[in-house]
């Protein structure tokens, strides 16, 4: 462990098992930082510390445990006490079949507000809010243009519920600061696909389709364009946002760089895993194919807005104002693989 000024201040990580949230941790303790972190159930406490052993950290005492839910009040002002940062990771897991789109949107809004109000009233000096590029990129026409942090998506449009709820979340975050935030401190990251080693079976959703295509469960890869980025540049941009003072006020895109199609990552992974490479698929799925599916398979269906969709961002503004430099994404595409198979994820 480091020993610096860190050693006494106190960050708080809300939703500690996560994929992302674990990573943050990591580089928080190796940074020196006393560390807090909110589960739903403490039962999961020994199941964070394996993760944090897998990426090479024994945590130790400097690293507590606290129950908070973001749907309750229980437990904030306790988590929150004492904290010099807080990085709000935790978010309502995206769910493909649901009554109302309020039963992702209202949790994700609340739980932001929940935290940032516990946050204000315990004198924390800056929240590192994670949000995603779904508050970005969607309800737009087609362009060719890379998108920034200027742009919004739009929700009045066509918008996935789990990509509102994320917008609506970020934009409750930033009215709160400006009407009620009484000096707090706010920044927000955005992150595309998040990829990167996985340190137990627990790990982004974001992470699955690449599992399915290693295993050869995908006859071939839908018109998806996305941009992709490294668990640990998103980690390392959360700290970056958290200590800078040109991040106070300001949104980053956590992206790794040029946005590319599904079937690319499909041939990168192909070109890189070996013998296992036989079961992967290169083939590209007609578009037709993916809305017959859509009929009676949720998951494609919830591929049909995405398809054929220009999804490309730019990192230029946490690279300028913060010295970000992330991996590429055919070395998170890699690692991802390379660590399912180590720890026998993949079948």
């Amino acid at each position: 462990m480091t020993t610096n000024s860190n050693n006494e201040k106190f960050v708080l990580v809300t939703g500690g098992s996560g994929f992302i949230a674990v990573h943050c941790i990591l580089q928080l303790l190796n940074a020196g930082y006393r560390v807090r972190t909110t589960l739903r159930s403490l039962s999961r406490e020994a199941e964070v510390r394996a993760m944090l052993r897998e990426g090479g950290v024994e945590a130790g005492d400097r690293l507590s445990f606290i129950t908070a839910e973001l749907g309750s009040d229980t437990n904030w002002s306790e988590a929150v006490s004492g904290c010099t940062y807080v990085l709000h990771v935790a978010s309502p897991t995206p769910i493909n079949v649901y009554k109302h789109e309020d039963e992702m949107i209202i949790p994700a809004r609340e739980g932001v507000l929940r935290v940032l109000r516990a946050a204000r009233e315990a004198g924390v000096k800056r929240v590192v809010l994670t949000s995603a590029v779904g508050a970005i990129v969607y309800g737009h026409k087609p362009q060719t243009e890379p998108f920034t942090e200027n742009d919004w998506t739009d929700t009045s449009g066509k918008v996935p519920a789990y990509q509102k709820s994320k917008t609506l979340a970020e934009r409750a975050a930033w009215d709160f600061i400006e009407k009620e935030g009484a000096g707090l401190e706010l920044s927000v990251i955005n992150p595309v696909g998040v990829l990167g080693p996985v340190l137990s079976a627990d790990y982004s959703h974001s992470i699955h389709f690449l599992q399915n295509i290693l295993e050869g469960k995908m006859a071939g890869s839908p018109k998806v364009n996305s941009s992709y980025v490294d668990v640990r540049d998103v980690a390392d941009l959360h700290l970056r946002a958290m200590t800078n003072p040109a991040a106070n006020g300001q949104r980053f895109i956590a992206t790794a760089g040029e946005s590319i199609w599904m079937v690319e990552v499909a041939k990168i992974l192909k070109k890189h895993v070996g013998a296992l490479g036989e079961k992967i698929s290169t083939k590209e799925l007609p578009n037709t194919l993916v809305r017959v599916a859509a009929l009676t398979n949720p998951t494609a269906k919830a591929i049909i807005p995405f398809l054929g969709y220009m999804m490309n961002t730019t990192n230029e503004k946490a690279v300028r104002l913060l010295g970000w430099k992330p991996r590429s994404a055919e070395e998170a595409i890699v690692a991802t693989a390379e660590s399912l198979i180590r720890l026998k994820i993949v079948k």
